[in-house]
C-alpha cells in the first residue's frame, strides 16, 4: 500500500529560521521554493488577490493538482504589488527574510521600484535567486521565456524522438523542473556565503543554461567531429545495447548495458556467451557500429518472452533491466511502496492526495511534509501580523485592496 502521512507542523528541519519569500510564479520558481519548504524554510508565497499563482488554474477533475504538490510546506501572502502600500509590505517583510525569488522579466522589479538596488539598501544579506528564460543580460533577454522555447533552442528537442520523425518536446515542464533544482542549490550556495559574513547578492538563473548543462558534451564533440547529435530512439549514441524492447504479452523491457562486463553478462543470460568475442559485438564500439544487429538478437530474444519470464533471467542474471512502468503499475510496485517515494496525504477537497515524498533523505535531519498547499491568501494576516502590522492597519490595506485575505 502507498503509506498514509499525517502533516506534522511542528517537525524540526535543517532550514528553520530561513524565511523564503517567494514572487514567482508558474513551475521552476515554485520547484526551488518547493526543496527549501520541504527541507524547514518558511517560504511564503506572494500572489495577487483573487487570482493567485497560475499553477492554481492547471486543474485536473477540477482539482488544481499541480498547486497541491508543488504548494505544499508553503504559506499564502496575498498583496497587490501595483500599489504603493503592497510594495511596501513586500519591503518591510524581505527585511527580515533571507532569500527573495522572482521570475518576472528582467527590468520588471527595477520598474516596480523593488531592484536589487533597492531590496539590498533594505537588507544587505539578502540572497536575491531572479528566474528568467534566456537570462539578465544578452540579445534575448526580453524575450518571454517558457520552458518550452528553451527546450527547443537549447538542441534538447533536436535530438529527442526518431530519426525519422519530427523532433519530440518533453512530456512535462523539464526545463524548467532542471532550472528549479539548480536554482535551490545556488540558494543555498548563496546562503552559505552570507552565513559567513559575506554580503548578499544576486543569482541570474535562465532556464535556457541549466538545460544546455544536463545534456552532455554535445558541445566538445561537434567541435572535435563535426557530427551533430541525431535522434535515436530510446537508443544511445555512446553505448549499445541500450533501448526498449517488447515482450510477447504486450510489455516493454529497458536495458541498458553501458560498460562491458554488463553487455557480456546481457549476452550470457540470453544464451548467447558466442556474442562476447564476436568482433561485431566484442568491445562497447563496435557494438555501437553494429547497432541493429546488437538489438535486434536482443529483441529477438525478449520477443519470445513474456515480461516476466524475461525479468526472471535477467534478474538473476543481474543484468541491467527494467520494465516499462505506466502510472499505476508505478504505484504498485513493491520498492517504491516500501521506500514511501509516493505518499497520500490529507487534503480538504479530495480528502486525500498523492504526491512525492521529500527528495533527498537526509539520516540526520530529513525534510518534513508540515502543511498541506494554501489557500489563496490564507496566512496573509499572520505574516504580516509576525512583523508588527496590527490589525487596524491590516484592515486599512484590506480596505484599499493592497491585501487579500484568506
Amino acid at each position: 500500500m502507498i503509506p498514509r502521512i499525517a502533516f506534522d507542523p511542528t517537525a524540526p528541519a535543517p532550514l528553520d529560521g530561513i524565511r523564503v519569500v517567494d514572487l514567482s510564479r508558474l513551475v521552476a520558481g515554485n520547484m526551488v521554493s518547493l526543496q527549501l519548504a520541504d527541507h524547514g524554510a518558511e517560504v511564503i508565497k506572494i500572489e495577487e488577490p483573487k487570482i493567485g499563482d497560475p499553477l492554481r488554474a492547471w486543474k485536473i477533475n477540477g482539482l488544481s493538482l499541480h498547486w497541491k504538490v508543488y504548494g505544499r510546506n508553503k504559506k499564502s501572502l496575498a498583496i497587490n504589488l501595483r500599489l504603493a502600500a503592497g510594495r511596501e509590505a513586500l519591503l518591510d517583510l524581505l527585511a527580515s527574510s533571507q532569500v527573495l525569488i522572482e521570475n518576472y522579466r528582467p527590468g520588471t522589479l527595477e520598474q516596480m521600484g523593488l531592484g536589487p538596488d533597492v531590496l539590498l539598501a533594505r537588507n544587505p544579506s539578502l540572497v536575491i535567486l531572479r528566474i528568467t528564460g534566456f537570462g539578465q543580460d544578452g540579445p534575448y533577454r526580453d524575450r518571454p521565456g517558457f520552458g518550452t522555447l528553451v527546450e527547443a533552442m537549447s538542441g534538447f528537442a533536436a535530438k529527442n524522438g526518431f530519426e525519422d520523425r519530427p523532433p519530440v518536446l518533453p512530456p512535462l515542464a523539464m526545463a524548467d523542473m532542471v532550472a528549479g533544482l539548480y536554482g535551490a542549490y545556488a540558494v543555498m550556495v548563496a546562503l552559505r556565503v552570507a552565513e559567513r559574513g559575506g554580503p548578499g547578492q544576486v543569482i541570474d538563473l535562465p532556464l535556457l543554461d541549466p538545460i544546455i548543462s544536463v545534456q552532455g558534451p554535445d558541445a566538445a564533440a561537434y567541435r572535435l567531429s563535426g557530427r551533430k547529435p541525431h535522434r535515436t530512439g530510446s537508443r544511445s549514441a555512446t553505448t549499445s545495447p541500450r533501448n526498449v524492447y517488447p515482450t510477447n504479452d504486450g510489455r516493454f523491457v529497458a536495458i541498458s548495458a553501458s560498460i562491458q562486463a554488463m553487455a557480456e553478462r546481457l549476452f550470457r543470460a540470453i544464451g548467447r556467451d558466442d556474442l562476447i568475442n564476436d568482433p561485431r559485438f566484442r568491445t562497447n564500439t563496435d557494438r555501437v557500429r553494429n547497432m541493429d544487429a546488437c538489438d535486434g538478437i536482443v529483441a529477438g530474444w525478449i520477443a519470445e518472452r513474456t515480461l516476466e519470464e524475461a525479468m526472471a533471467v535477467f534478474e538473476a542474471a543481474e543484468v541491467t533491466a527494467a520494465p516499462i512502468f505506466e502510472i499505476d503499475q508505478l504505484l504498485d510496485d513493491p520498492h517504491v511502496q516500501a521506500r514511501g517515494v509516493v505518499v497520500e496525504a490529507p487534503d480538504d477537497e479530495a480528502g486525500s492526495i498523492l504526491m512525492h515524498n521529500v527528495i533527498p533523505r537526509l539520516s540526520a535531519t530529513p525534510g518534513r511534509l508540515r502543511s498541506a498547499a494554501p489557500s489563496l491568501g490564507q496566512h496573509t494576516r499572520a505574516v504580516l501580523g509576525s512583523i508588527g502590522y496590527d490589525a487596524a492597519r491590516l484592515d486599512a490595506l484590506e480596505s484599499a485592496g493592497a491585501i487579500g485575505g484568506g
